[in-house]
């Protein structure tokens, strides 16, 4: 075979020829539309960034809540000192105390701009994998792939004392108070 004027094999159906050029073309786009997602940047994928913030945000999140929870202990045993009813230096100093223990209190609760910062960064890299991956699939025929079975696992629901715990829900979505208050009364 050989290539003709106008770039198609000779001996080739032109039909067939433009059906194979427009396969290259695909899978190229297909290619550029994966490194958009797998590329490292600093030895990480987009993914192992997500995986790493939101470690970190579980981490801070525990870290702050197990300082709030001491802090809170300790100016609940101060109040009950205080009711024991000491001395007036005493009094100073067991304020003294539960202000140090307020103190830190706010501090660990100030977590919550840099939660929120971070929470921000996996958001907006979701975003990108989802416009990369809506991307791949506009560009193999998003009815065909959506007309396929799907025999990929569904993501594993996690469970606390059997109770599947779905996180925040979005407004509108959650069960009220009054229909919480409800189920106790």
């Amino acid at each position: 075979m050989t290539a003709t004027k106008n770039g198609s094999a000779s001996g080739l159906d032109p039909k067939l020829h433009s059906e194979i050029m427009n396969l290259i073309q695909y899978i190229q786009r297909l290619r550029i539309e994966i490194a958009g997602i797998a590329n490292q940047r600093e030895d990480q994928t987009a993914f192992d960034s997500m995986a790493d913030r939101l470690d970190a945000i579980v981490a801070s999140t525990a870290e702050a809540t197990d300082s709030i929870l001491a802090a809170m202990e300790d100016v609940d045993g101060a109040v009950d000192e205080l009711r024991t009813h000491p001395g007036p230096d005493k009094i100073d100093q067991i304020c003294d105390r539960i202000s140090e223990k307020v103190m830190g209190a706010m501090e660990a609760c100030s977590f919550q701009d840099l939660t929120g910062q971070r929470v921000n960064k996996v958001v907006a890299s979701l975003k990108f994998v989802e416009e990369r991956v809506n991307a791949m699939a506009d560009l193999c025929g998003r009815a065909e792939i959506e007309s396929l079975e799907s025999d990929a696992p569904l993501p594993p629901q996690q469970i606390d004392d059997g109770i599947a715990l779905d996180g925040p829900q979005r407004p509108g979505e959650a069960i009220s108070q009054d229909e919480i208050d409800n189920l106790f009364s």
